[in-house]
């Protein structure tokens, strides 16, 4: 499996929830690209595409991502994209995540945020700005440390 662009795996993620008829914001968006990338980085050790996530008020950010999309704002995310091409691995990894996590809305899925561990670290010291932005990154030694003790937790409780 070889590093992918955000916009092929952000791409995929809008292409998956059309095709599911999922509602995604902006918001759940970037919180599956969230997880995703912890998700691969504590099954193969690397990331799955390159950006560092920054830890606003509401959750992950990828300035990119946002940057793409924040004419949808809170709204559904309804611009046609194309499935990409990715490679086989990639494919199967994504769509077991998006199969785990694709259903659950942006409210859920920021609540999981609040209480991840690299995001709470990089929130640290954040100002209570207006808008809830802060350029903390979120470090990916954490996100991945946490994601793995997600993993083993969720083992447990099974």
């Amino acid at each position: 499996m070889g590093r992918v662009c955000v916009l092929e795996v952000s791409n995929y993620v809008v292409w998956d929830s059309h095709e599911a008829g999922s509602y995604l914001t902006l918001g759940k968006l970037q919180k599956l690209l969230y997880f995703a990338q912890a998700r691969h980085l504590a099954r193969f050790g690397r990331p799955l595409f390159p950006g560092r996530f920054e830890a606003w008020a509401h959750g992950p950010v990828l300035k990119s991502v946002y940057n793409r999309y924040e004419k949808y704002g809170w709204r559904n995310i309804d611009e046609q994209v194309f499935r990409p091409d990715l490679d086989a691995e990639t494919d199967k990894f994504l769509k077991s995540v998006l199969d785990d996590l694709g259903a659950l809305d942006a409210r859920a899925l920021e609540a999981m945020t609040r209480r991840d561990e690299a995001w709470i670290a990089a929130r640290e010291g954040a100002p209570d700005a207006v808008d809830g932005r802060w350029e903390g990154h979120i470090s990916e030694d954490l996100m991945r440390e946490a994601e793995l003790r997600r993993t083993d937790r969720d083992a447990v409780t099974v």
